[in-house]
């Protein structure tokens, strides 16, 4: 796994994106629990700590995690689609670079044998790891508990989503405390 991450963080395929690569993932071979997520934003790009932002502290608190738990590599691996920031569109982020998926995240997910729950977080890790439900609305995907659990992105650009969704906050995130606290423990 330190061989892996060694080639991952050394990676140059987003060699031209506007701030340059930066890959942002973080992993172990005793991880249980798999955040899936998009790709990194300009703020955790900057800092190099994946989920360093306001999406990051609303995650944590949907988890019942503290800063510690949710940064112990050895038990929470971090794997977007995208390691590095894709830059920025007409409507936010860019999507995730689509070289990045199909180069590392094979290799790296067989490097992780314990993992016994996977965070699925937007359309491109939906498509990837759902392949066969990329279609359906969100709100059905969310609310199928299981041990791969699609969440609305954390970001407060959903604060729309979650206001029209309030059964997410009121049935499912206790669901899915519990189970995080399993898999934790």
């Amino acid at each position: 796994m330190e061989q892996l991450l060694a080639e991952v963080r050394a990676c140059q395929i987003c060699k031209g994106l506007p701030l340059g690569p930066r890959p942002l993932v973080q992993a172990s071979a005793t991880a249980r629990l798999l955040i899936a997520g998009q790709a990194p934003g300009r703020v955790t790009h900057a800092k190099g700590i994946p989920f360093d932002d306001a999406s990051g502290d609303r995650l944590r608190q949907w988890l019942g995690l503290s800063r510690a738990q949710f940064y112990d590599a050895s038990r929470v691996a971090i794997l977007p689609m995208g390691f590095c920031f894709p830059g920025v569109g007409r409507s936010g982020d860019l999507p995730p670079r689509i070289e990045c998926a199909p180069q590392w995240r094979l290799r790296l997910l067989a490097a992780m044998p314990v993992l016994e729950q996977v965070l699925v977080i937007g359309r491109y890790a939906v498509a990837w790891h759902l392949p066969h439900d990329k279609a359906k609305p969100l709100a059905e995907l969310v609310q199928h508990m299981g041990p791969t659990q699609v969440l609305p992105h954390p970001s407060p650009r959903n604060a729309r989503w979650l206001r029209q969704n309030p059964w997410f906050e009121q049935e499912v995130l206790p669901q899915l405390r519990a189970r995080i606290a399993d898999v934790m423990a």
